[in-house]
């Protein structure tokens, strides 16, 4: 035990706790998302999806998709999503699929676009096979470094020989469910005289396949241990007798504030997911299940007391702190 600066007994105490945790990839046979991509004739693509971004950054990450397929920059895919009046199906922003099922689609759709290109672009620069043509910094190259730019190339399928309108539309369903894994870490201060409890850091290592995009991908961990760990520890509906609840506002409901949240770290550690084209896995959901039974193994490690029913509120553990240590 640790003491205070006058050498009395420090009621504080201190702990670390981990959760190994896995979470499905989309629902097998269920989920499908559809992807409509159109060359411009400025070289440039619109690229139409049913997904919906729901603040996850999905539009980015699925046109950064296509535009790898395509050679082109993100700045080059005119993303529509949502209306259902005009982009393809999709069964919705669920499910932890966005990435994963509608992903797909887009790949599929860019490949399909892809290949016209390099037809057109083999006739162009006299190459026999259009497979020999790489689709690269807005340029169709042959194997012996000659290359015509898209521009020119949508130009030409649009305005001058053998017209096309080039185009791609697919859609995907996944016969698997591939999980991300992860452990989370968390690391509390607990005062033993009146139960609070204090999350001091939480660390989440994720296994989430090749991560597209990192900045978006760690928004996603780090938004789902914000609100998990209010589950863990503070956000708690009680009703009395008469079924009314006693939280009603913000102020007895407490949501953490930016100035109150723990450090927070997500770290990735990359896998390739074969049943995808690159490799990637869901990030939207395993955030949520860590952070409660790692808080409530580092509170065991801190006091010696495991308390399983959540959110860990002081007043749970002072009851469970007087049942160990009865005066």
């Amino acid at each position: 035990p640790s003491s205070d600066v006058h050498g009395q007994p420090s009621r504080v105490r201190r702990g670390i706790g981990v959760a190994l945790v896995m979470q499905g990839t989309a629902i097998p046979y269920l989920d499908m998302g559809g992807a409509s991509i159109k060359m411009n004739d400025d070289g440039s693509f619109n690229l139409l999806v049913g997904a919906t971004d729901l603040g996850t950054g999905s539009d980015t990450v699925l046109a950064q998709m296509a535009a790898e397929v395509l050679g082109v920059p993100l700045d080059d895919i005119i993303i529509f999503s949502s209306d259902t009046d005009f982009t393809p199906f999709d069964k919705g922003a669920y499910a932890s699929s966005t990435t994963y099922i509608s992903g797909t689609a887009v790949v599929k759709a860019a490949q399909i676009a892809a290949e016209r290109i390099k037809v057109r672009a083999a006739k162009m620069l006299n190459v026999p096979d259009s497979r020999d043509i790489r689709l690269v910094e807005k340029q169709a190259m042959a194997p012996d470094g000659q290359s015509v730019s898209l521009t020119e190339i949508a130009l030409d399928t649009l305005h001058r020989e053998d017209q096309e309108q080039i185009m791609g539309v697919a859609s995907h369903v996944s016969p698997s469910s591939p999980p991300p894994f992860a452990a989370q870490f968390a690391e509390v201060t607990v005062d033993e005289e009146t139960g609070a409890v204090t999350v001091d850091n939480l660390v989440m290592a994720v296994d989430s396949g090749v991560i597209i995009n990192p900045l978006t991908a760690s928004g996603q961990i780090e938004g789902g241990m914000t609100q998990a760990l209010g589950y863990a520890v503070c956000e708690e509906m009680v009703y009395d007798a008469a079924g009314q609840a006693r939280e009603r506002d913000f102020a007895n409901y407490h949501i953490f504030r930016a100035d109150e949240m723990p450090g927070l770290t997500a770290i990735f550690v990359e896998t390739f997911e074969p049943s995808h084209p690159f490799g990637v896995k869901a990030a939207a959901e395993i955030p949520m299940d860590g952070v409660a039974p790692a808080v409530g193994n580092a509170i065991l490690d801190a006091i010696g007391v495991n308390i399983d029913d959540n959110p860990i509120t002081p007043e749970k553990v002072w009851r469970s702190l007087q049942k160990e240590n009865p005066a």
